[in-house]
């Protein structure tokens, strides 16, 4: 939790989308902007992250820049990005909405310096588009449940067990082998218990995955598999 005499840490988060704005003061106006804003909020700047070159309708994910800020600000407790305009993060606004969410989502606040409420826009365009990319998430997820269920149904029509508990029979088929030879061969007396078929199983080294003598329960369902 931040101190009240401590500074809110931010980043900088700098685009251009050509090589003339890079090679012009694009670069030194946005950082004059994010600067100005930290001054009036209190904030530091500990780090600066630019993406030359990049359109404003290129995908968040294929930057360079912005995945070395991701990678900074989760590996610290740097929770805050802060750009010069909210085109400077992305001009398109599908890119922008998923852009926030994302960052959203990782508890990463993202801050305009002309206008810090830019992007909570509650403007019906932008609700339009938070309800879209929810309604895919959710259809996408429901379709990979499907996907999954039917994978397994599948190896299940071919008699593979694809879920639970693997079976002795499957992880330790010596130790089945050894107690169905044990039941089948009667001592003088009488058929052995189960527990005495545990105690000659344990005698031969197999033992459970706890390495104790197998129970009574489990050497009976080695009995019937």
């Amino acid at each position: 939790m931040m101190k009240n005499n401590e500074k809110k840490q931010i980043v900088a988060y700098l685009r251009t989308s050509s090589q003339t704005n890079v090679d012009g003061d694009s670069q030194t106006r946005q950082l004059a902007a994010i600067k100005a804003y930290a001054k009036v909020t209190g904030s530091e700047i500990v780090a600066t992250f630019t993406d030359d070159a990049v359109k404003g309708a290129d995908a968040i994910e294929s930057r360079p820049g912005f995945a070395a800020m991701m990678e900074r600000l989760l590996s610290n407790g740097c929770r805050t990005i802060v750009v010069e305009t909210a085109s400077r993060f992305a001009r398109d606004l599908i890119v922008q909405e998923v852009g926030f969410e994302m960052l959203k989502a990782r508890g990463i606040e993202l801050i305009a310096a002309d206008s810090p409420t830019a992007f909570l826009d509650d403007g019906p365009t932008a609700v339009l588009i938070r309800q879209v990319l929810g309604a895919v998430s959710q259809f996408e997820k429901s379709m990979l449940v499907s996907k999954l269920k039917g994978a397994r149904d599948r190896k299940r029509a071919t008699g593979v067990r694809v879920e639970g508990r693997r079976p002795l029979s499957e992880t330790n088929p010596e130790a089945v082998a050894l107690a169905k030879q044990l039941h089948r061969k009667r001592p003088k007396g009488g058929r052995r218990t189960l527990r005495e078929i545990s105690a000659a199983l344990a005698e031969a080294g197999h033992l459970n995955s706890s390495g104790k003598p197998f129970s009574p329960q489990s050497v009976s369902n080695m009995l019937t598999t």
